[in-house]
């Protein structure tokens, strides 16, 4: 009974022996192991009996893993079981597949023995060269084409010939015939039998497509000819397909749905491809071949309506595969017509919009690296938007699809840059389509079309269409911009954006300055936003830019350069007083849009920007890009109208001045790489005036310490004549190294009698002589510069017609002014506005001009406003130059001795006049001053301060001096307080003075007629009134004060009282007090 238990229970578990050959499917560590289940024993381990498993060992297992064994045995066995289920499901696939196979394969065999039987049955019954065939063998109860279609294999030139004649009788017939191809096809019975007839006439279109395509290489000549032409084979098979979808025709529509799903426009982009070959190698091309009719009448049937064709693929549509075809318009000149018309552009360019940015990478690349798809495309788009935007009845929408599509493809290409000119001031006005461009990698034939772009008047009916019926000026600033005016706003500048970061901008900013509404309409927009707050308004309408970057950004990317180029050529009376092109209240709301715009770009949040970063690696992430793009055109615009305001004050200069600069801001402002310091490099005019001096100051400061004074008196002490101030210094210093002329020079001064001036050169004398020999330098009498009618200071353009070495003395000149500067030394030299950009080395324009010669700058304005003909006053592109007394003529141009100033060409005489005086004529002497004066003064220290600021850097203020700092530091000695009666009556005296008389006083005491910049904290040594003598004798009275420049001490007698007349300065080092 045991035994039968035992036997019972082993049943119950399922616990049968597994097949020799596999022992270690039941456990893969011991082939002798039983079934985990059982573990030796039946019925596990009931009632504490023990049965043999083949090991004779009674010592218990131990498993050191810390875990049990029947459960890592049971991993292991449900990972065995998933390999076979795995290995048994891909036998099973196997042999599915493999049937699969034989079936397809004997079914094709089958289908090739079949259609050689038809195809002999075919023959017998109509002939090889279908002679037997008649007008009937095309209605729908013949099996004619059905047979000839069955067997049909476009690679045999059997059948490949049969098809030519039957579509030779095809169209024979139908002409020849009454009822056209529709009763030839279908009799009279086509509402009964159309859906027979329909799907004869798709498959016979789509079999003379596909013959054509498969024979193309062969008949590669003859892909483009005409029907009136020839009548070849290419021919016949392509006007049967045109002949089939007629759009009169009722199964026109089914047609071309089937074609297209079929991919007919991938066939027909390859037959275009070889044909075009063929006939560039023959050197001309046809006009409206078949090809193009086909092409021409299956793209417009898409746009019209109603039209029952499904949507097919973006990598199969017209726009993938026809209009990436290099150079369509000259290919296909009458499918340029029909695709340009307003309907058929519309529904393209919608088309296109819709699938641009998520299906750029189906776009084809089948020709060669020279012209890849998106490049082909943008040049067939452009061609044909300019087409359109030309037509009166072009759509709004139209012009926003466009758009979306056009900036896609522009911003894929890499910068356009245009080939260098010798005169660069051509490209400040009207500028010059068609000069070659140069992109990397693209067809130079291909890179003309593309640059239609930015000819003037594409980009003139673009805007057109965009602001058509859009308020250029709006009453009411506080209503919401309505959403044509945000989707017109936001298409312009997306377009522009793209526009400006790849082709050159020179070329079409004065069409967008001059001859659209651009600056008008962008302007109402953004101060309408900045009224209300609310810039959300372009980033939630418009999708170019994520929603959470700034509305501000897209407008300013455009309106800055092109404001800042209308600003080049506006003159002072436009922009002050005729409110051209902006009023000069909106010019101070736009100062506070930049200002805050500029705050938050390069201090709030900064773009972070790597060493190694550049502008196309910065493009990958669009928001930081042009964020880092407005931070630099903003900051351009508003330096650019801090100058104007220089010129004549119409806000605050602390409009200018972000509100943020405080200690926390100066003490980073030192640091490279910060962005106090990115923001002083970028847009100074931020931090105020005197915060910028300060940092200039302590840079000069650590400049100073780092070079030390090591061996100052032993190489930079020099004896001066005094008589020949100029001559010694030049002779002298102009050996001095860049290190040398970083230290201290120590001057000794010769008199007429050839013996040394008493007195130690401790800083004062070294002022002396820096004044002297600006004083003589600079003089007009000397010829290195001429005055302005305001009395200001540039070089001499025939300083060579008196200086053999005026070169050299120009570069000395700037040499000196930089010293004087780097010493802290204030020189009285008054320079012209325009001369002092040259230290900026920034180029001078028309509204410089002023500044030089203002006579001439009215006359060109006359010019610029010359209602009459302009050609009448005989005037050429030359300009006469008249050095004293001798005349020189000299050509603007090449030819220009024979070029005649007209309406057309009076902008660009305009420039080149001022850019002759302006630049030209004073390059020489003007770079020889700048490389001296950068030997110790940096071009970021200058970049600082604007013209206007730096005259105060090299002058300081031509209002005297504040008496009350002055008084506030200094110190007394010998006797003398601060309360003493003498220096009661000293300061109240000093205040009487005139401003002249000032100046020869702080001249009489430190050295230098103007005091340090940033006040008398800053003197170095600090002023000192010292007691003159101990007593009050009459004989102390009756001394004159005297001076110690080098340590910028007055020596003032203990005078018992003063008259209220003022002292005369008659000479330094004497004066006169009248008692």
């Amino acid at each position: 009974r045991e035994r039968k238990k035992r036997q019972d229970t082993y049943t119950k578990r399922k616990c049968f022996p597994r097949p020799r050959s596999s022992p270690a499917a039941l456990n893969p560590s011991d082939s002798r192991s039983q079934h985990p289940g059982c573990s030796g024993k039946p019925g596990g381990n009931r009632g504490g009996r023990m049965f043999f498993s083949g090991d004779p060992s009674t010592r218990k297992r131990v498993d050191l893993g810390g875990r049990s064994t029947k459960e890592r045995d049971r991993q292991k066995l449900l990972e065995q079981t998933r390999l076979e289920r795995n290995r048994r499901l891909w036998l099973r696939q196997q042999n599915s597949a493999a049937l699969k196979i034989q079936k397809c394969f004997r079914g094709r065999k089958a289908v090739e023995a079949e259609r050689a039987k038809v195809r002999e049955q075919f023959f017998l019954t109509y002939g090889k060269r279908c002679q037997n065939v008649d007008r009937h063998c095309f209605g729908p109860d013949s099996d004619f084409l059905s047979q000839l279609l069955f067997f049909f294999n476009p690679e045999s030139v059997t059948d490949f010939s049969t098809l030519v004649e039957a579509c030779r009788l095809l169209q024979q017939f139908v002409e020849n015939g009454a009822g056209g191809i529709l009763g030839l096809f279908a009799g009279t019975r086509y509402s009964t039998k159309h859906g027979h007839v329909e799907y004869r006439a798709k498959q016979v279109a789509y079999t003379c497509i596909q013959a054509v395509h498969r024979n193309r290489i062969q008949l590669k000549d003859q892909l483009f000819m005409t029907s009136s032409e020839s009548s070849a084979s290419t021919i016949l098979l392509l006007d049967t397909v045109v002949m089939l979808i007629d759009p009169c025709l009722p199964w026109a529509c089914k047609i071309v749905s089937y074609l297209l799903q079929r991919n007919s426009y991938f066939l027909l982009r390859e037959i275009a491809l070889v044909g075009k070959k063929s006939a560039n190698s023959q050197g001309s091309l046809r006009k409206v071949s078949s090809l193009e009719r086909l092409l021409a009448l299956i793209m417009s049937h898409i746009g019209q309506r109603p039209c029952i064709c499904p949507n097919i693929a973006p990598e199969w549509s017209f726009a993938s595969q026809i209009l990436t075809i290099p150079f369509l318009r000259r290919i296909f000149p009458f499918l340029k017509e029909t695709f340009t018309t307003p309907e058929l552009s519309q529904h393209y360019f919608h088309q296109m919009a819709l699938c641009a940015k998520s299906n750029a990478k189906l776009l084809p690349n089948d020709i060669s690296s020279e012209f890849p798809g998106y490049a082909c495309l943008l040049g067939n788009v452009l061609e044909a938007a300019g087409v359109a935007f030309a037509q009166p009845d072009c759509s709004f929408d139209m012009a926003i699809d466009f758009v979306a599509v056009a900036a896609f493809l522009l911003e894929a290409l890499p910068p356009i840059q245009a080939g260098s000119k010798e005169n660069s001031i051509m490209a400040e006005d009207e500028m010059i389509v068609g000069d070659d461009l140069k992109v990397k990698d693209l067809n130079k034939d291909l890179e003309r079309q593309i640059s239609n772009a930015i000819d003037p008047r594409f980009l003139l009916q673009l805007t057109n269409v965009l602001f058509r019926g859009l308020p250029l000026v709006n009453g009411s600033y506080k209503e919401r911009p309505s959403d044509k005016e945000v989707a017109a706003v936001g298409a312009a500048c997306a377009f522009l954006h793209v526009t400006f970061n790849i082709l050159p901008l020179e070329r079409i900013m004065t069409v967008l300055a001059y001859r659209t509404e651009l600056v008008l309409v962008i302007w109402n927009f953004m101060k309408r936003c900045h009224e209300n707050q609310r810039w959300s308004y372009l980033s939630e309408q418009f999708a170019y830019l994520p929603a959470d970057a700034p509305g501000w950004l897209l407008p300013l990317a455009v309106f800055c350069p092109v404001y800042k180029h209308m600003l080049m050529i506006v003159h002072n009376e436009e922009f002050y007083e005729q409110d051209k092109p902006l009023s000069l209240k909106d010019i101070r709301c736009l100062v506070v849009i930049l200002r805050q715009a500029l705050w938050q770009l390069l201090w709030l949040n900064p773009v972070p920007l790597k060493p190694t970063m550049d502008v196309s690696a910065l493009k990958k992430h669009p928001v930081e890009f042009i964020q880092h793009r407005v931070s630099i055109v903003a900051s351009e615009l508003l330096s650019q109208l801090q100058d104007w305001n220089n010129r004549r004050q119409f806000t605050p200069p602390s409009d200018f001045h972000a509100d943020g600069v405080n200690e926390n801001f100066m003490s980073q402002a030192m640091i490279e790489n910060t962005r106090a310091n990115d923001i002083l490099r970028q847009a100074p005019f931020l931090v105020p005036f005197t915060s910028r001096v300060k940092i200039f100051t302590s840079q000069l400061a650590i400049v100073k310490e780092r070079n030390g004074s090591h061996a100052v008196f032993a190489r930079n002490r020099f004896r001066i004549r005094r008589d020949r101030v100029l001559e010694d210094a030049f002779n002298q210093l102009s050996t001095l190294s860049e290190e040398d002329l970083r230290e201290p020079i120590r001057v000794t001064f010769i008199n007429e009698f050839g013996v040394e001036e008493a007195g130690i050169d401790g800083g004062g004398i070294f002022k002396d002589f820096m004044e002297n020999i600006t004083r003589a330098a600079f003089d007009v009498q000397y010829g290195l510069f001429k005055e302005t009618t305001d009395h200001l200071l540039y070089p001499n353009p025939g300083s060579g017609m008196i200086h053999d070495q005026h070169l050299q003395f120009f570069y000395f000149l700037g040499t000196i002014l930089a010293k004087a500067m780097f010493e802290g030394i204030l020189v009285d030299i008054p320079f012209a506005t325009f001369f002092l950009s040259k230290l900026k080395q920034k180029y001078n324009y028309l509204n410089d001009l002023p500044s030089l010669d203002p006579e001439l700058y009215r006359h060109l304005i006359f010019l610029k406003h010359y209602e009459g003909d302009i050609s009448e006053l005989e005037l050429y592109f030359v300009i006469v130059n008249n050095e004293y007394g001798e005349q020189t003529v000299e050509e603007l141009l090449p030819g220009g001795k024979n070029a005649r100033v007209t309406n057309e060409n009076v902008i660009t005489f305009i420039h080149l006049v001022a850019n002759h005086r302006l630049n030209f004529q004073i390059r020489q002497q003007s770079s020889h001053f700048l490389r001296g004066f950068q030997q110790l003064i940096q071009k970021d220290w200058i970049d600082m301060f604007n013209e206007h600021e730096l005259q105060l850097l090299i002058s300081g203020s031509v209002d005297g001096f504040d008496i009350d700092d002055l008084r506030s530091f200094t110190n007394y000695a010998g006797g003398y307080n601060s309360e003493h009666y003498v220096i009661d009556m000293f300061w109240e005296v000093l205040k009487e003075f005139s401003v002249e008389n000032q100046r020869k006083f702080l001249k009489f005491v430190t050295g230098c007629s103007r005091g340090p910049l940033l006040g008398f904290k800053h003197l170095e040594p600090t002023f000192c009134i010292q007691r003159a003598a101990g007593n009050a004798s009459e004989e102390v009275l009756d001394r004159l004060p005297t001076s110690a420049t080098c340590m910028n001490l007055l020596k003032l007698p203990p005078y018992r009282r003063l008259s209220i007349s003022p002292l005369n300065w008659c000479k330094p080092g004497k004066v006169v007090i009248i008692l």
